[in-house]
């Protein structure tokens, strides 16, 4: 049995911490909510609540399940997440006059001006991460067609 830690690397270099892309994305994610997280504290938001307004600031009106496709996340959470916001003022939800099973996510005017209030984020993200705009846009570009080629390789094949 050991009883100090050994220093001696593994003998296939793809089983190095450094080298794996799943925790250089998983520690990069730790350090950007990090980073969010004083930034919408000082809007009473969380991130996921951010991510929600983010959406609705692009295209206000969406339906529940577009929304929840936007953000990856199932109506289970995506609910619980809405139902809070409406109770806070920055939505609303309103069933379809033409398909009452579908409800569409709308801004409130409370919702509108958080958009104007939150206008700095963009930058103060762009200016901690010692980036340029450039090299910025070209990683979530290759993030993006990472996730895409995950997602196509998940998903069921058809013989």
């Amino acid at each position: 049995m050991r009883t100090t830690p050994s220093t001696t690397p593994p003998a296939n270099p793809a089983q190095l911490l450094d080298n794996q892309v799943c925790f250089a994305l998983y520690s990069a994610s730790l350090a950007m909510t990090k980073l969010y997280k004083p930034l919408l504290d000082a809007l009473g938001l969380t991130y996921p609540q951010y991510l929600v307004l983010l959406v609705l600031w692009e295209t206000d009106g969406p339906t529940v399940s577009t929304l929840g496709e936007r953000l990856s996340l199932d109506s289970g959470t995506l609910t619980p997440l809405l139902k809070r916001m409406e109770a806070a003022g920055w939505l609303e939800r309103r069933r379809s006059s033409a398909d009452e099973r579908r409800v569409h996510v709308w801004l409130s005017p409370a919702g509108q001006q958080l958009q104007r209030e939150a206008a700095h984020i963009p930058g103060c993200v762009l200016a901690q991460s010692g980036l340029s705009l450039g090299e910025l846009v070209a990683l979530n570009q290759q993030i993006k067609k990472l996730r895409g080629a995950m997602h196509a390789s998940a998903a069921p094949s058809n013989p």
